[in-house]
C-alpha cells in the first residue's frame, strides 16, 4: 500500500502544497497484532480531520499530500535519529513510538523502543516514500513557478498535560525559530492569522518538526 494519498488540485495549479502527515488511521497489517487492541481503535494522538478541514485546498489550485499510516507506526514529522525538538521536560515520542502522549504504552509487550531494524524496515516502506513525495511535488511546483510553500497541517487536543499543563491556544504558527520560510511570509501569516477572533501564539509551543 502506498502510504500517502494525493488531492489533486482542481483549479489552475498554484505554488502552494499542503502537507498532513498525522491524519492517518491505518495500522498495516504486519505490525497491527503487536499493539493493544483499545488503543489502536481509538488513536488519540492522531490529528483528526485536518485532512477535511483543508478539503477547500484543491478548489484553490493547491494540491495536497496526507498521511495513511497512523503517526504510531512510524511519525513522518520527526528526525530520523529521533532527535528532540524541545528540551522542556515535555514527553517526546520517537520516530518510532513506544507510547502515547500520555505515556501509555502502545504495544502487547510494553516495549520501550522498536528495534533498530524494525525502524529501517518502517523508514523505508513507509517514512521514506511519504518525504520523497513531497520532494517531487516541491521540485515539480518549484520548476514551473520558481518557488513554491509548503504548508504543514497539525492539529492537537486542547490540554496535554505532559506537554505543559495550561491549554494550548486556537492557533499555532511554527516556522522552527523563522528558519523554515522567508520573514515576509511568516508576518503575512501571523497578520492574517491574528485577525480574526482567535487566540495565536508563534513558535510556542510548537515550532513544527522535520516536514
Amino acid at each position: 500500500m502506498i502510504p500517502y494519498r494525493i488531492i489533486e488540485a482542481t483549479a489552475p495549479v498554484v505554488p502552494i502544497i499542503v502537507s498532513v502527515p498525522h491524519c492517518g488511521t491505518y495500522f498495516p497489517d504486519e505490525i497491527r497484532s503487536e499493539y493493544k487492541p483499545h488503543l489502536i481503535e481509538h488513536p488519540d494522538d492522531t490529528d483528526w480531520f485536518v485532512d477535511k478541514l483543508y478539503d477547500f485546498a484543491p478548489a484553490l489550485g493547491i494540491t495536497m499530500i496526507t498521511a495513511v499510516n497512523n503517526r504510531w507506526v512510524i511519525d513522518l514529522n520527526r528526525d530520523l535519529t529521533s532527535k528532540p525538538l524541545y528540551s522542556d521536560g515535555r514527553i517526546i515520542t520517537a520516530l518510532c513510538p513506544t507510547t502515547t502522549f500520555l505515556g501509555e504504552p502502545l504495544y502487547m509487550d510494553e516495549r520501550k523502543e522498536v528495534t533498530p531494524a524494525e525502524v529501517n524496515r518502517r523508514i523505508e516502506n513507509y517514512y521514506t516514500p511519504y518525504h520523497q513525495k513531497i520532494q517531487s511535488l516541491l521540485d515539480e511546483r518549484k520548476q514551473q513557478f520558481g518557488k513554491v510553500l509548503l504548508w504543514d497541517c497539525h492539529s492537537i487536543r486542547t490540554t496535554v498535560p505532559t506537554i505543559q499543563a495550561e491549554p494550548f491556544p486556537d492557533l499555532i504558527l511554527g516556522d522552527n525559530d523563522e528558519q523554515s520560510a522567508e520573514v515576509s511570509i511568516i508576518l503575512t501569516a501571523l497578520s492574517a492569522l491574528s485577525s480574526a477572533n482567535y487566540s495565536l501564539f508563534h513558535n510556542q509551543p510548537f515550532k513544527g518538526g522535520t516536514i
